[in-house]
C-alpha cells in the first residue's frame, strides 16, 4: 500500500501522516470516553452516589453521538484541520472547567462541563478521522479508516491504569482533568494541523485518473446529499443495525467486570483484565477488521462477527464460568465491538459516498446513542433480577437482530 500522495503543485505529501494524525485525534477522544476510573474518586470525595458520578459520562456519550450530525457536516463544508482544531479547542475549556469541580462540587457541574462540552469535543474531532483517511486511501478504504479509528479503542489500554495508578492518587480528581485537558487538547491540535483533503481529481499513485489497480469491495456506488440519505431504507437499516449491535456492545462494558467480581467471585484488578482484553480485542482488532472487509466485503465480516458475538452473549453465563473462558468470551465480544466501530463508517462511505461522509457517517452514527439505553438497561435488569443472565440474553437477541439485518442489506441491497 503505497503511503505518498501528490497535493497541489506537484509537491509530495506522505498520506500516512493523514492516518496517524487520525489515530491521534481518535486515541484522544477515547482517553475522553473512558471514564471509569474517575467513578470511585468522586463518589469517596464528594460522596456522590454511583448514578451521580457516572452521569457526566452518560450525558457525553448521549452529545458525543448526537454531535456527529453536525460535526460531520462541519468537516465537509470547511474541511478536517478547521473543525478538528474547533474541538481541540472546546476540549481544553471542558476540561479546564470540569477541573474547577472542587468548587463547585456538583454533580451538574461535571454534566455541563465534561458531559455537555467534552461530548461536543470529541464529536467535532471524531468528526475529522474517517473522511480524509477515506479520500486519501480510495484502494484501502476499509483498512485505512479502521486505523486511523483504532486510537479510540486502545485509548482505555493505555490511560485507565495511567488515571488509575497514578494521576489520581497524586493530583486528585481536579489535577487530574486538568492535566489531561492540556494532554487531550494539545495533541488533538497538533494532529489537527495535518489534516488535510487530497485536491479534486486526485488518485493514489500509479492509478491515474482515478482508476485503481485492483478494485476495492468498497468502491462507493455514487455520492448522496444528507438530505437524500435520510429519505432511503437503506439508511434505516443500517442504522437499525448499528443500534442494535451497539446495545449489546455497550451493555458488554458495563457488565463484564462487575460479573467476574459477583458470578466468579473473582478480585477486581483480576477481573478488570477481561476489560483490559476487551478493549485490547477492540483496538488491535479493527485494523484486521478493516483489512479483512478490504478483502472479503464489510458485510461478510460483519455477518460471521455478529453471530459469533450472538452466541457469546446467549451462552456467557454458561460458558464463562472459569476464567480462562471468561477471558476468552470477553475478548471475543471486543472483537465484535471493534467491527462494529470499524466497518460502519466504510459501509456509509460505500453505500453513499465519501464525499458528503462526515454528515452521513454523522447521521448513521446515532445509533451510538443507543448504547446509553444498552448500558443503563443491563444495571437495571441485573438490579431487578440478582442475576447477569437477562442482560446478556438481551444483549444476545439485540445482535441477533442486528446479524439478520445484515444478511438483510447484503441480500436485497448487493453490499458487498
Amino acid at each position: 500500500m503505497a503511503l505518498l500522495g501528490v497535493r497541489e503543485g506537484g509537491r509530495r505529501f506522505p498520506r500516512g501522516l493523514i492516518l496517524g494524525a487520525g489515530f491521534v485525534l481518535a486515541l484522544m477522544g477515547g482517553v475522553s470516553y473512558a471514564w471509569g476510573s474517575f467513578v470511585i474518586p468522586l463518589t469517596t470525595q464528594f460522596g456522590w452516589s454511583t448514578a451521580e458520578a457516572t452521569l457526566p459520562f452518560t450525558v457525553f456519550m448521549v452529545v458525543f453521538a448526537l454531535g456527529m450530525v453536525p460535526a460531520g457536516r462541519l468537516q465537509d463544508r470547511y474541511g478536517p484541520r478547521r473543525v478538528a482544531l474547533a474541538g481541540a479547542l472546546v476540549f481544553l475549556l471542558a476540561y479546564g472547567l470540569a477541573s474547577l469541580v472542587g468548587r463547585l462540587p456538583h454533580p451538574l457541574w461535571l454534566v455541563a462541563t465534561y458531559g455537555v462540552l467534552g461530548g461536543a469535543g470529541c464529536a467535532l474531532t471524531y468528526a475529522c478521522v474517517a473522511p480524509p483517511a477515506r479520500k486519501w486511501f480510495p484502494d484501502r478504504p476499509g483498512f485505512a479508516i479502521s486505523l486511523a479509528l483504532a486510537g479510540f479503542g486502545l485509548a482505555a489500554v493505555l490511560f485507565s491504569p495511567l488515571k488509575a495508578s497514578v494521576l489520581l492518587p497524586a493530583w486528585g480528581v481536579e489535577g487530574t482533568l486538568l492535566l489531561l485537558g492540556l494532554l487531550v487538547a494539545g495533541l488533538s491540535a497538533l494532529a489537527a494541523l495535518v489534516l488535510r483533503n487530497p485536491p479534486p481529481g486526485w488518485a493514489p499513485p500509479g492509478r491515474p485518473g482515478g482508476s485503481t489497480a485492483r478494485r476495492s469491495p468498497l468502491s462507493p456506488r455514487g455520492d448522496v446529499p444528507p438530505r437524500e440519505v435520510v429519505r432511503t431504507p437503506l439508511f434505516y437499516e443500517i442504522w437499525g443495525s448499528f443500534a442494535l449491535v451497539m446495545v449489546g456492545g455497550l451493555m458488554a462494558i458495563g457488565l463484564l467486570k462487575p460479573y467476574g467480581q459477583v458470578a466468579l467471585g473473582l478480585p477486581a484488578g483480576q477481573a478488570a483484565w477481561a476489560m483490559s482484553l476487551f478493549a485490547l480485542a477492540n483496538g488491535l482488532g479493527r485494523p484486521l477488521a478493516g483489512y479483512l472487509g478490504d478483502r472479503f466485503g464489510p458485510l461478510w465480516v460483519m455477518s460471521v462477527t455478529f453471530a459469533l458475538q450472538t452466541l457469546v452473549f446467549l451462552t456467557f453465563p454458561l460458558v464463562a464460568v472459569t476464567v480462562p473462558t471468561y477471558y476468552g468470551a470477553s475478548a471475543l465480544l471486543g472483537w465484535g465491538y471493534a467491527v462494529t466501530l470499524a466497518l460502519f463508517p466504510a459501509v456509509t462511505a460505500w453505500c453513499f459516498g465519501p464525499k458528503n461522509l462526515g454528515t452521513n457517517y454523522g447521521l448513521v452514527f446515532t445509533a451510538f446513542g443507543m448504547g446509553a439505553v444498552g448500558s443503563v438497561l443491563g444495571s437495571w435488569l441485573f438490579d431487578r433480577t440478582g442475576s447477569y443472565t437477562p442482560a446478556f440474553l438481551l444483549a444476545g437477541s439485540a445482535a441477533g437482530l442486528s446479524f439478520l439485518l445484515t444478511l438483510h442489506l447484503k441480500r436485497k441491497h448487493g453490499l458487498p
